[in-house]
C-alpha cells in the first residue's frame, strides 16, 4: 500500500525486452536504501517487485498485464521516473490510501500555467471517470492529487511548486500518457450497492414464489 507521496525522481537504466514481459533496471538511491529482493517499489505508480539491488539501482520484471495496462511499456532508457516505497504501518498518511494497481491510462491534454502554480488537464477513459469527482482524489503516475473540475472525459488537476519540481509532472508535455489509478474506495461502494440492490430483486423473487 502506498500513500502516492513521490520520494524521490528516479531514472530507467535499461529496459531488457523478454519477449512477453521486460525487466527495467531503474536508478533510485533513495528508495534502494533499504530495500531487499522482494520488496514493493510504486514505478510511476505501478506496483513493482524488486528482484535485485546494487548501488543505488534496482531490477523489476513486469509481465505483460502490467505492460497492456500502463504506460510502462512506453520508458526507454533515460526516461525520468517516479518512485515511492509502500508506508509503513504507524506513518503518516499524507496522500490517499493508493493501491500500485493501474485502472488505466490517460493523456495531457493541455497545461495551463499560473503565478504559482500550474492546471493541468488530463483525458479520461469513459469507464473511469463515475469514479472521479470534484474535490475527491485520484493517483496520477503515482503522485495523489486532489481533481479541482470532473468531466465525463477529462479532469484537472492543480500542481504546486514542489510537485512540479519533484515529479515527472513537471516534464509531461501534452499528448504524453500517464497511468491512472482511482480511488479503491469508490470502486468498494460501487461494487456494494450493486451487490445490495442484486439482493433484494432475490429477496422480493424469493417472496413472490412464496405468495
Amino acid at each position: 500500500m502506498f500513500t502516492g507521496i513521490v520520494e524521490e525522481l528516479g531514472e530507467v537504466v535499461a529496459v531488457e525486452n523478454l519477449g512477453d514481459s521486460s525487466r527495467f533496471r531503474l536508478r533510485g538511491p533513495v528508495v534502494t536504501e533499504d530495500a531487499k529482493h522482494g520488496d514493493s517499489i510504486a514505478v510511476n505508480g505501478v506496483c513493482l517487485t524488486v528482484v535485485d539491488t546494487a548501488d543505488g539501482e534496482f531490477t523489476a520484471d513486469v509481465m505483460a498485464e502490467t505492460l497492456n495496462r500502463s504506460s510502462l511499456g512506453a520508458l526507454a532508457a533515460g526516461s525520468r521516473v517516479n518512485l515511492e516505497r509502500p508506508m509503513a504501518l504507524g506513518g503518516r498518511l499524507g496522500g490517499h490510501l493508493v493501491q500500485g494497481h493501474v485502472d488505466g491510462t490517460g493523456s495531457i491534454v493541455e497545461r495551463i500555467p499560473g503565478e504559482h502554480w500550474e492546471i493541468v488537464k488530463v483525458a479520461l477513459p469513459a469507464a473511469l471517470s463515475r469514479y472521479v469527482v470534484e474535490k475527491g482524489s485520484i493517483t496520477v503516475d503515482g503522485v495523489s492529487l486532489t481533481v479541482v473540475d470532473a468531466g465525463d472525459d477529462y479532469f484537472t488537476i492543480s500542481l504546486i511548486p514542489t510537485t512540479l519540481d519533484l515529479t515527472t509532472l513537471g516534464i509531461k508535455k501534452a499528448g504524453d500518457p500517464v497511468n491512472l489509478e482511482v480511488d479503491v474506495l469508490a470502486k468498494y461502494v460501487e461494487r456494494l450497492l450493486g451487490r445490495g440492490s442484486a439482493d433484494l430483486q432475490d429477496l422480493e423473487e424469493i417472496k413472490e414464489m412464496e405468495r
